[in-house]
């Protein structure tokens, strides 16, 4: 990597267009991947797009009249300083406020970019151009506010946020959900049928491990297998299995872990506080994502655990 101090003008002018460039599909990607459920604010980043666009523009016409056709390649990755951005292919589903974050950070950088690329040529009509696109960029985020006071009427962004939270609950909240559920109750049965057979904290670790850990693979193959999301809505099959298996095996293995406890009394107590926890969390869940009563959610949670834990006694204990 170079440092951003050692760029001839016609480096720094070469990276300003790769920038730029750069910023410009970005917000494509954007535009594109919130189209379908968000099209007001897929409106909004049509026009920052434009914008990113306009600025290539100017700094392409300018390398030429100064040094010719070719430009060579130059990226951030190539220049210590820059930040380090997640590929919007990789950060689906794409979230609103993560997208915006990401935006107000891309304009920072790209304002503090110009200023000291300003600073460091010499050339009138190169410096012109940085300082104007340093003002530009002081000025998009207004730009954007108004774009968005434009494309994005209350009503509307009202009910894109409904949306994005939908949408948040089918591809996370649900799988995780379902996981956490089926770890916590469906491993109190072979979990404290062990520890009440065999009356040891080792022994009943070693089955709630194994109970937890082989049924968070089964539930994420099975959440990842049972629809690919293209009619549903519900993400990328693999997000949502990670998410599923992953808080399939947490809440297995929440009640297994106190058994690390020697002492077998001591073990069982926290054990049992730790499946109070774990059920009155769900409960909450259920009650704040998915629109259940909370009296109603805990009774219908409790009840569940209560069954499945005395399974797990009886057939310890016979």
């Amino acid at each position: 990597m170079r440092k951003f101090d050692s760029l001839s003008e016609r480096e720094i002018l070469a990276l300003a267009i790769s920038l730029e460039e750069e910023d410009e599909r970005i917000y494509a990607d954007y535009a594109e991947g919130l189209r379908q459920d968000f099209p007001a604010t897929a409106a909004v980043f049509d026009g920052m797009r434009e914008e990113e666009s306009g600025h290539r523009r100017r700094l392409i016409d300018l390398f030429r009249k100064k040094f010719g056709d070719h430009i060579p390649l130059i990226r951030r990755h190539d220049v210590k300083g820059f930040l380090t951005r997640q590929p919007v292919w990789l950060t689906q589903p794409l979230r609103l406020d993560v997208i915006r974050n990401q935006v107000s950070a891309m304009e920072v950088e790209s304002r503090r970019f110009y200023e000291r690329a300003s600073g460091r040529t010499q050339d009138a009509a190169t410096r012109q151009l940085l300082d104007d696109l340093v003002q530009e960029e002081r000025k998009h985020q207004k730009k954007a506010d108004a774009l968005e006071e434009d494309k994005l009427k209350p009503e509307v962004k009202v009910s894109e946020d409904a949306a994005n939270r939908k949408l948040f609950v089918l591809q996370i909240i649900q799988p995780g959900l379902a996981g956490l559920m089926d770890g916590s109750v469906s491993t109190l049965a072979p979990v404290f049928a062990a520890a009440f057979a065999t009356h040891s904290s080792s022994d009943a670790f070693r089955v709630g491990l194994a109970a937890s850990i082989g049924a968070g693979i089964s539930m994420g193959f099975a959440e990842a297998l049972s629809d690919d999301g293209s009619l549903t809505g519900r993400g990328h099959p693999w997000v949502r299995g990670g998410v599923c298996g992953l808080m399939t095996a947490l809440g297995g293995i929440g009640h297994t872990l106190p058994f690390l406890f020697p002492d077998f009394r001591v073990a069982m107590t926290a054990a049992i506080v730790v499946v109070a926890i774990e059920l009155a969390i769900i409960s909450w869940i259920r009650h704040k994502y998915m629109d259940s009563p909370l009296f109603s959610a805990a009774v219908q949670v409790g009840l569940g655990g209560l069954l499945v834990f005395g399974t797990g006694v009886l057939i310890g204990s016979s």
